[in-house]
């Protein structure tokens, strides 16, 4: 099958939306992002990439201190809400019920059905964005979202977003097995 060069922007799909929470300023501060992934598992790190100018990105380098909410399609509206104004120029905060763990500066979304509180590891400066890394310091799940104490994919429902178009799509159909699908072409042993 041919391919054809579409240039040198690039969206690595799916790109999951979840909303990060700080104190900027001394207020609780939330905002939608979609560039999050998991980096490492001991110790369980995280990463997520903010813009120079997002007033969470502020919050984070003032606080060293963050959250990331993961909403279910229940909270679509909160978290294209949370991405659409600013904080410096709206209190997010008046629509979202905030719980706090351990962490003091990182605020988390009661609405959301998983959440996770993070301390700052270390920070990398991109050309326009922050990549900052965080160590879990606590997840916390809502029950109707586990099935025997691990989180349940189908029960949490989550979305992700596609650039371009800017849309919100819900996870579709389950696949098969990792690792054991790729098995059909495995040579057979001799």
């Amino acid at each position: 099958m041919p391919k054809k060069n579409i240039g040198r922007n690039f969206n690595i799909y799916p790109m999951p939306v979840v909303i990060i929470g700080t104190v900027t300023d001394g207020t609780p501060n939330f905002m939608t992002a979609a560039w999050v992934t998991k980096l490492n598992s001991e110790p369980p790190l995280v990463g997520i990439s903010l813009g120079h100018r997002q007033h969470t990105a502020k919050g984070i380098q003032q606080t060293r201190e963050f959250s990331i909410s993961i909403p279910s399609i229940d909270q679509a509206i909160l978290a294209d809400y949370c991405g659409l104004v600013h904080g410096y120029e709206e209190d997010k905060a008046a629509h979202i019920d905030i719980f706090r763990g351990a962490l003091e500066s990182a605020p988390m979304v009661r609405q959301c059905p998983l959440t996770l509180e993070c301390r700052l590891n270390s920070t990398v400066e991109l050309p326009k964005d922050f990549f900052f890394i965080g160590e879990v310091a606590n997840v916390y799940a809502t029950e109707a979202v586990l099935t025997d104490g691990q989180v349940d994919v189908t029960k949490l429902r989550p979305f992700v977003l596609t650039m371009p178009g800017n849309s919100y799509w819900a996870l579709g159909e389950r696949l098969g097995d990792a690792w054991g699908i790729g098995k059909a072409l495995l040579k057979p042993a001799e």
